[in-house]
């Protein structure tokens, strides 16, 4: 069956970015705190008592699930050996810190509840002892505060008829002074509350976590925590609209993405409802971009500030058990075979996730990996992808993942236009991601300024000539510019996506669009048509990659990489020499090395008004001579 090309307007995009509801009326904080009165019994935060009980019976009936659970039992064993975490930041952040405590209580504590073993229990109250004595948990970087309020809060409600008169008093008054105290402090204002990013869903989760342990100490103040939370998420959760497209990429997908899970399974088991929450159309999908994002070779498109490393999501099993969708695990089922077999071969000192434990909470129990219906995906939204690949099951299938979007968004980079191309088992076209914050901030670069001209653009892996796009005489692309996807086909006959790029490259060029296509010979075209603007421009094609250029002709070269080849051919103009650009070492000294990597392309000239069209063709090919 052929499918139908689909085109997309401006009013198509509006309704898509404007569309988002949960279906609900925002209860009112009477409403929410009649729903609390009396306070549940501990354990109550993700799970309780008649939970637990139905946890045992999946572990028992589930043979993958057995494994997890040997999994989380092995970490905390090396856990109990380890010394409590201290007060000591990174920089500006306390945040490594606050993720290790929320490990550790989630794997002692979890082991705890489901052996009774106290060794476990005291170990993890020797855990928030030390938290309960920091002087404080870093407000001034909120998302350091936020986990570690949820740590000590799971410890608090897991372990709460195991803790003495004075442990309990030290964690209640450290949750109400360090945790909760900085962000319900009068005349407070934090941006995050509504904010369009990972911080929100994190912040928001670590808030409501404090205050639902101490519920029955202070009701009121727990109805409007959860309240502001149940006001501020949507602000977060619409950005996955329409199609479960997440803006600042799959790492920060895998952080926002779980503690957004974390807070609806936290209300869950309090409340019995999540206020409509998972009901968001767009949230729902978020695990088809999670799955299409990943290439045959096991890494994925990491646009914006994300690595390319692929790790095991504990919130997959979730999407894929509320969804009904065993397709969305087609690669989670192998991550997580990855993991066990780290954690069983390192005796638990290699763990998984934070919340790995969850697992066992969220996943449905005999639910085994299926095949994904659709070769090709598109994804709209603030930084829209397409995303091609010739099948799901050839280890050597040609993957092709397009990005459009804008420069703006949070964690974004200026890679619009850019590509990922997997094929023969070697990623050619490659993102080089992100760069370590802290390095970059005890340099002085102002990193989180995101205007035009800012210094966060000169850094070499942000800049549009660190990516697989165009260059338009050396210059940025627009910050606020957006760049759409205006067609796309599924069609695996004519599969192909046109994103338009003129706004991108407003004042350098007139126009520019980009047509991406992956055919059935499993190579990949792509077509640029440029217009000159006021002024002559040089245009620059690149591809960043690890491969080296062995050219043949001037508008011919093989890539070789790893005993592989590719053809590379320029089509269109025929007149064009084939260069390979080093980015390594980068141009400042204060830009992450890049090893073996360097930028394959072509300039061309064009003039005012001038229109010019660039045709590029790269074919798998056999293995190198």
């Amino acid at each position: 069956m052929t499918l139908p090309i689909v085109r997309f307007t401006a009013s198509v995009a509006l309704l898509a970015a404007t569309g988002f509801a949960f279906g609900a009326e925002t209860p009112s904080q009477e409403q929410i705190l009649q729903k609390i009165t009396p306070a549940p019994d501990h354990p109550r935060l993700f799970w309780t008592r008649q939970d637990e009980a139905a946890v045992r019976l999946k572990i028992a009936s589930d043979v993958r699930l057995q494994e997890v659970w040997e999994g989380v039992r092995l970490t905390a064993d090396h856990m109990l050996k380890e010394p409590p975490v201290v007060h000591r930041k990174d920089g500006r952040r306390l945040l490594g810190r606050s993720r290790e405590a929320l490990g550790r209580m989630m794997h002692l504590g979890f082991t705890f509840r489901l052996t009774g073993d106290i060794r476990y229990a005291e170990r993890a109250m020797a855990e928030m002892k030390a938290m309960a004595e920091m002087p404080d948990w870093n407000p001034s970087h909120f998302l350091d505060t936020a986990e570690m309020t949820m740590a000590i809060a799971v410890g608090y409600d897991w372990l709460y008829d195991q803790l003495s008169t004075e442990l309990r008093q030290a964690s209640r008054e450290a949750i109400e002074t360090k945790g909760l105290g900085p962000y319900l402090k009068p005349g407070s204002k934090h941006g995050w509350e509504r904010g369009g990013n990972n911080w929100n869903q994190v912040c928001h989760a670590g808030m409501v976590a404090g205050a639902l342990a101490l519920l029955e100490d202070n009701p009121d103040r727990a109805a409007a925590v959860v309240r502001r939370a149940i006001v501020g998420l949507p602000s977060a959760m619409k950005v996955y609209d329409p199609d479960g497209t997440y803006p600042e990429g799959p790492g920060y997908w895998n952080y926002g993405t779980s503690f957004n899970v974390l807070l609806i399974s936290m209300l869950e088991s309090v409340f019995k409802t999540d206020f409509e929450m998972s009901r968001s159309s767009g949230f729902l999908k978020s695990g088809e971009f999670m799955l299409n994002i990943m290439g045959p070779t096991r890494r994925t498109f990491n646009f914006s500030d994300c690595g390319s490393g692929t790790g095991f999501s504990p919130a997959m099993t979730w999407f894929a058990a509320r969804s009904g969708r065993p397709d969305l695990l087609w690669f989670e089922t192998e991550l997580l075979e990855r993991q066990l077999a780290t954690i069983r071969e390192t005796q638990g000192r290699r763990q998984g996730d934070r919340y790995f434990p969850m697992v066992l909470v969220w996943a449905k129990a005999g639910i085994e990996r299926k095949e994904p219906a659709a070769l090709n995906w598109l994804g709209q939204g603030q930084n829209p992808l397409a995303v091609f690949r010739s099948s799901w099951t050839d280890a050597n299938a040609t993957y092709l993942a397009i990005k459009a979007g804008t420069p703006s968004a949070s964690h974004g980079h200026m890679d619009i236009g850019s590509f990922l191309l997997d094929a023969d088992g070697v990623r050619w076209s490659l993102d080089l991601g992100s760069q370590d914050y802290n390095a970059l901030e005890q340099r002085g670069i102002g990193l989180w300024n995101g205007r035009q001209g800012a210094e966060r653009w000169g850094i070499f892996r942000y800049h549009n000539r660190g990516h697989s796009t165009l260059l338009v005489d050396d210059a940025e692309q627009i910050v606020t510019s957006k760049a759409p996807i205006s067609e796309f086909s599924a069609d695996p006959k004519s599969a192909y996506a046109v994103v338009d790029l003129s706004a991108t490259y407003a004042g350098q060029l007139k126009a520019a669009t980009r047509r991406f296509a992956l055919q059935p010979d499993r190579s990949v075209v792509i077509e640029d048509q440029l217009t000159g603007g006021e002024k002559a421009a040089g245009v620059r094609w690149g591809m960043v990659t690890t491969a080296k250029l062995k050219t043949d002709g001037p508008n011919r070269a093989w890539l070789e990489c790893e005993g592989k080849r590719l053809r590379l051919e320029v089509l269109s103009p025929t007149k064009v020499t084939l260069q390979s650009w080093p980015a390594d070492p980068p141009p400042k000294d204060f830009d992450a090395r890049n090893p073996g990597v360097s930028i394959i392309g072509f300039t061309v000239p064009v003039e005012a008004g001038q229109k010019v069209a660039l045709k590029v063709s790269l074919q798998p090919g056999s293995t190198a001579k």
